[in-house]
């Protein structure tokens, strides 16, 4: 998928996708009591904070970060967080190697696809267990988890919904939303498609679609609403053969082959943009960007929940907050993380950035879904999943990606496909 610069760094933003570097042996010295998957929760002292706190954020240096900051402090007058801003180009890098050298900040935002990788190499205290699970949405809190033991705590969430465009929809004869199952949704992209080069002189394909890097994050879901998974956690077995993965590939090569779709690398954002495609798949933040860069569309688009075939499903992402082992002042810093996780903070940095809360009661306290266009978001968090918490799982994206392509691309059957990925993931293995 070609995108421009803003989405494809919006893209890793979000999704903390990135190429999984080579385990560091950490954690010399170390109990034997203690490691991945069997440490202890973290404790929070009573009282107010103390010290100074260094935190990493990702990204471009977030100026509604740090007033929060202010804030804690103002809370707690004894008390100076550090923020420090690392590009998300080098941030996992950097993380790896501080994790590595002992040499890390107090805490951190890791990408959430990241944090079974570094909860292997030892490097986060177990999230404390004054900070509950029912919080939070299930599956932003499963982000946090590695062998069962939560690492962290969810800060900035990241789902999908469906965008389309109204004004191309209603002339197809669509009167609000496309239909909700798979099915429907089908047979709503094809009288779309119908009206392209006659009611929609502009409109080329009814369906974006993503191919190549991320195509995973559209995919894996379908498989989840077939009742389906790729990865069994209790036999630590892939499950790419089974007959749900079939169906979903199924489904997923049947848009583009119907010419419902393009088979290129085109960008979505654009194409939605120009009236080349009517209806396609993305994250809260393509509807900012919208009234922002194209506000001659607003009134013109819309959203939608993700459509199901047997149950609805969706993926979760995003960004979690960790503190490190090596912590100077973990104290200072948990209180920091529960402070920037209570539902009035959360709300107020989903107001000024545009990013999902990951907790509904943020949601409530925000009044969030009065925007229209953020309900099919809330909607979403509610059934969305986080893909398997193992140390491997960017090298077994990339294996999906590869062979989602030479599927749309007619280059393998789906009996093939599947057959490699079984094969690819069983020699990958799920790594510690």
């Amino acid at each position: 998928m070609r995108t421009t610069t803003r989405h494809a760094v919006r893209t890793v933003q979000t999704l903390c996708v990135t190429v999984t570097a080579a385990l560091v042996a950490t954690g010399c010295g170390r109990s034997e009591d203690s490691g991945p998957g069997k440490d202890a929760p973290a404790e929070i002292a009573a009282g107010k904070a103390k010290g100074t706190v260094v935190m990493w954020s990702m990204g471009d240096p977030d100026a509604d970060l740090k007033k929060l900051a202010k804030k804690f402090e103002q809370e707690n007058p004894d008390a100076t967080v550090k923020i420090t801003a690392v590009p998300w180009s080098a941030a996992h890098d950097k993380l790896t190697t501080a994790v590595a050298g002992g040499n890390t900040p107090d805490m951190s935002m890791v990408g959430s696809t990241w944090m079974a990788e570094m909860a292997a190499m030892n490097a986060f205290q177990a999230t404390p267990s004054s900070i509950k699970s029912s919080d939070f949405y299930p599956g932003q809190w499963d982000t946090t988890k590695y062998k069962d033991t939560s690492y962290g705590v969810p800060f900035i969430a990241d789902t999908q919904a469906i965008y389309y465009r109204t004004d191309i929809t209603t002339k197809a004869g669509i009167k609000g939303a496309l239909a909700g199952d798979r099915a429907g949704f089908l047979k709503d992209l094809k009288a779309i498609q119908a009206t392209a080069g006659k009611e929609n002189p502009k409109l080329r394909h009814a369906s974006g679609l993503v191919m190549g890097f991320n195509s995973w994050i559209f995919w894996v879901p379908m498989v989840w609403q077939q009742g389906g998974d790729i990865y069994d956690a209790k036999t630590g077995k892939f499950t790419f053969d089974s007959p749900e993965v079939a169906k979903a590939l199924e489904y997923y090569a049947s848009v583009p082959k119907q010419g419902l779709a393009p088979t290129d690398r085109a960008d979505n954002v654009q194409g939605f943009r120009d009236g080349l495609i009517a209806v396609y798949q993305e994250g809260a933040w393509a509807g900012g960007s919208f009234h922002k860069d194209a506000p001659e569309l607003d009134g013109k688009w819309k959203t939608m929940p993700v459509p199901y075939s047997e149950q609805p499903s969706g993926f979760s992402g995003g960004s979690d907050l960790a503190v490190f082992k090596d912590a100077k002042n973990p104290d200072a810093a948990w209180k920091f993380a529960l402070f920037l996780t209570e539902p009035a903070n959360l709300a107020a940095y989903s107001k000024a950035t545009g990013s999902l809360p990951p907790a509904p009661q943020a949601w409530t306290e925000g009044k969030l879904t009065e925007d229209e266009n953020m309900k099919a978001f809330a909607e979403q968090l509610e059934v969305s999943k986080a893909p398997p918490a193992i140390t491997t799982w960017q090298q077994i994206a990339d294996a999906i990606d590869s062979e989602l392509e030479k599927l749309i691309l007619g280059k393998a059957t789906v009996a093939e496909v599947q057959k490699t990925l079984q094969s690819k993931a069983t020699s990958i293995g799920t790594g510690r």
